[in-house]
């Protein structure tokens, strides 16, 4: 499986319902939603910056993270962004791979 950085903000009417339904309530939906496709949550915390929601996740593949951030902005109220994430040993396999690249105006 892969990983994912899941970063999310709250819309106004996104805050209007964590206000009525709680973290816990929204934290359980959100849970519910990446298990029902096959997927683990490995952390999931709210914030005070930037975003309102930070979920570190484990999905099938990439298309099944494109298929939960497209059906949870959808529905509205939360604006979310998904990020893959790398272990260092994968970044290993990355940086030994062969590749010619040539810079723009070189």
């Amino acid at each position: 499986m892969a990983k994912f950085l899941l970063k999310s903000t709250y819309t106004l009417d996104g805050v209007k319902g964590l206000m009525k339904d709680g973290g816990s309530k929204r934290a359980a939906a959100a849970t519910k939603a990446i298990e029902g496709l096959g997927g683990r949550v490995e952390s999931l915390s709210f914030g005070l910056g930037e975003h309102d929601t930070y979920v570190v996740c484990e999905l099938p593949d990439h298309k099944t993270a494109a298929a939960l951030a497209i059906a949870i902005r959808a529905a509205g109220g939360v604006d979310t962004r998904v990020t893959p994430l790398l272990t260092p040993e994968e970044v290993d396999e990355a940086t030994r791979q062969q590749l010619k690249y040539q810079s723009p105006g070189a």
